[in-house]
């Protein structure tokens, strides 16, 4: 190891190696070729933790199942203003992916992407009210055409016959199917995308490599200091902007850049757990993505589904994901990364959002203390035929849901995405989870039209992101007959059902 601190410069620095990283790198390339961009990972491989397809609680999430994504109002009308935006968001994702298809610069979309139907299921009473409310709020959108509703249990057990096996003909039942849906490894498109932006001229991924400080100068440039984990030699990096795109870690990076508008954000880390299937023929008779009602005091990230998946090129089942408490800010990180992140400015705020998440509380508890009984009864509930011997217990990944400061409230605790950006452009930080990945492409465009103001409204900048994305600058709920044709096309390019 040498004592000598190596010093380089960038246009732009991309910390954590995850989808959004690879999402904004991408497009700012494309947008200006002669980006110098370098990335930096603390772990030896590109999305190992939220993007990584076992840590990945909502795989796919284009609020076509999602019920979370449309509450119920006070006068028991359903808001579907969420579910609209997503799914708008997911449409955005896949015009991009489609052209990074057509111009060759990821291959196989069939192994990051696969269609399989979409469902809400739900039993009893008041839940099949909820439903069928639900239906009728999201049908008369074009987004949300081709959903169907049936409370006929031969038709969901032709939907699912492994969730209607074992069930009684006289039970409440409903469901909600949409064929369009998706199942996306996050894993593999972010390792695909790193793939072909790392052989670009001006592009260097650095991994094992931890931020350790941020600080930015009087000239506004940010100064990096940087450790390689695998020999010791430090360095430091120049750069005009900065992304930290970090999952968990990013709270503890926003602390250490010291800006103003970082000021009262804290987080509280939920882990999870999947039962995973491990039965061949059991795995074989499910085909679908089923989205239940969460739990009182339940965490977004939490909602019950019984879910088909492909991974590392194989069918998968999983149910879950089951919450639980760590300290934790990553799958991989440190037990003291929650304490070391109170500051006197979120100190406030994340109190008040503690009291007023009691019920929160409780449900984590609760989840933690579940023995293997209690989750294979939480799994009967969707799968009434299941045998404890077909599933084993599989760690899922750490979300940080964001806390914020709130004049009236003193915290809060928020479940979304949250992007937070200086001034002057020149820092963003992305925090929180669910949609996140499914979502990265509209996220990441919001953000370079704030960081990079002036270049976004030149008539090139503009001209390009239309080329990638057709629908730029539209509404596809508006517009019926263009969301019809970009379906069509994305469908097609991406080898997915377009019906």
């Amino acid at each position: 190891m040498s004592d000598k601190t190596i010093s380089t410069n960038s246009d732009v620095v991309l910390i954590g190696a995850g989808i959004m990283s690879a999402t904004l790198g991408l497009i700012l390339k494309e947008l200006q070729p002669d980006l110098k961009i370098e990335i930096y990972e603390r772990l030896d491989i590109a999305a190992a933790e939220s993007s990584d397809a076992w840590n990945n609680a909502g795989t796919g999430h284009s609020a076509f199942c999602e019920l979370n994504y449309t509450p119920e109002n006070e006068d028991k009308s359903i808001s579907a203003k969420k579910a609209i935006s997503i799914a708008e968001s997911f449409e955005i994702s896949r015009q991009f992916w489609a052209y990074l298809v057509q111009e060759n610069k990821v291959s196989s979309p069939e192994n990051f992407i696969k269609s399989i139907p979409h469902m809400s299921f739900v039993w009893g009473d008041k839940n099949v009210e909820y439903l069928q409310k639900r239906f009728e709020a999201l049908k008369p959108n074009p987004l949300f055409k081709d959903m169907v509703f049936s409370t006929d249990f031969s038709q969901l057990k032709e939907w699912m016959p492994l969730v209607m096996e074992g069930r009684k003909n006289s039970e409440k039942v409903a469901a909600t199917s949409m064929a369009l849906g998706t199942d996306v490894n996050f894993g593999e498109l972010t390792r695909n995308i790193f793939g072909y932006l790392t052989k670009l001229e001006g592009v260097t991924i650095h991994f094992h490599h931890e931020v350790k400080k941020l600080k930015q100068l009087e000239d506004k440039v940010w100064r990096i200091k940087i450790t390689d984990l695998a020999t010791g030699q430090k360095q430091k990096v120049f750069s005009k902007f900065v992304f930290i795109g970090a999952g968990g870690g990013s709270l503890p990076l926003l602390e250490k850049a010291d800006v103003p508008e970082g000021k009262g954000y804290g987080g509280f880390p939920v882990s999870g757990q999947w039962l995973k299937c491990i039965n061949p023929e059991v795995i074989a008779k499910h085909q679908a993505k089923v989205y239940g009602k969460a739990s009182v005091g339940a965490p977004p990230m939490s909602v019950p589904h019984i879910d088909s998946r492909m991974i590392n090129g194989e069918k998968a089942l999983l149910f879950g994901p089951f919450a639980g408490f760590s300290t934790r800010f990553l799958k991989n990180g440190s037990y003291s990364d929650l304490p070391l992140s109170i500051k006197t400015d979120n100190i406030i705020p994340m109190i008040a959002a503690g009291i007023k998440n009691i019920p929160l509380t409780r449900y984590l508890i609760e989840q933690v203390r579940q023995s293997p009984k209690d989750r294979i009864d939480a799994l009967k509930e969707y799968v009434p035929t299941a045998k404890s011997k077909d599933w084993v217990l599989e760690r899922a990944g750490q979300r940080v849901q964001v806390i914020k400061k709130d004049e009236k409230e003193g915290g809060i605790l928020e479940f979304g995405t949250e992007v937070i950006t200086t001034d002057d452009g020149s820092l963003s930080v992305l925090l929180g989870a669910s949609p996140g990945a499914s979502t990265a492409v509209s996220i990441m465009i919001d953000l370079i039209g704030r960081c990079f103001k002036e270049q976004f409204q030149t008539p090139e900048w503009q001209e390009k992101l239309k080329t990638m994305i057709p629908s730029f600058g539209q509404k596809l709920n508006d517009n019926p007959e263009l969301l019809l044709e970009i379906r069509k096309e994305t469908a097609s390019v991406l080898k997915l059902k377009n019906e």
